[in-house]
């Protein structure tokens, strides 16, 4: 793919990364965003954004991903974070179990945040460490099925499915717009550079180009 211009692109989606501290999320960003690792654990304060544009279908699709730490005392700004988001991802350690046990407050949270028809995507992050796994692959396969959403295991160590994971989400999303502009008869081609996309619920989830969907 020929590279393009940090502004041209056709979709800017706001992508969310959830889940405890420590599970690896901040890795799973710079990995996608940058193709880095760092092997300093450090905690995120507050909230962080990076962005990456991809190729779906013939449009270039622009995500807008945001981090934030896990622990409690950052969750004031759980409303912000959730605003216009129409992607998340939900991050746990397959070696600490405790992490996954919580994916489930984590989805509540987040489906109580957002629209009905925001595309989540369950991560088993730390695949690379199979001595230490505590959560099979399958318990966690069989949760994501119940809770109709993706499932995905990765290595941001080992930059596996990575890249799959995010590019799985911005593909869903793009089908999840187009769909809903054509069914109101228009097609998602035509629409203008500045015009937002309402798929439809508490906010705007999805914005065309300069919507200035993503503000806190």
């Amino acid at each position: 793919m020929a590279y393009r211009a940090d502004d041209d692109y056709d979709y800017l989606f706001k992508v969310v990364l959830i889940g405890d501290s420590g599970v690896g999320k901040s890795n799973i960003l710079s990995r996608f965003t940058k193709n880095e690792f760092s092997l300093e654990t450090k905690s995120t304060i507050g909230v962080e954004f990076a962005t990456r544009s991809i190729q779906v279908d013939d449009k270039i699709v622009k995500a807008q991903i945001w981090d934030t730490a896990g622990q409690e005392r950052y969750r004031a700004i759980t409303s912000a974070y959730y605003r216009g988001a129409v992607g998340a991802l939900i991050v746990y350690d397959v070696t600490r179990h405790i992490t996954y046990e919580n994916v489930e407050r984590w989805l509540r949270e987040l489906r109580d945040h957002t629209d009905a028809n925001i595309v989540i995507m369950l991560v088993g992050n730390k695949a690379d460490l199979r001595h230490l796994r505590a959560v099979p692959t399958d318990e966690a396969n069989t949760f994501a099925d119940r809770e109709n959403v993706i499932f995905m295991e990765t290595s941001a160590l080992e930059s596996l499915n990575v890249d799959n994971s995010f590019t799985e989400v911005l593909t869903q999303i793009y089908r999840v717009v187009s769909r809903k502009t054509l069914d109101v008869g228009d097609d998602p081609a035509a629409l203008p550079k500045g015009q937002t996309i309402n798929v439809g619920g508490k906010d705007d989830v999805s914005a065309m180009k300069n919507s200035g969907c993503c503000s806190a």
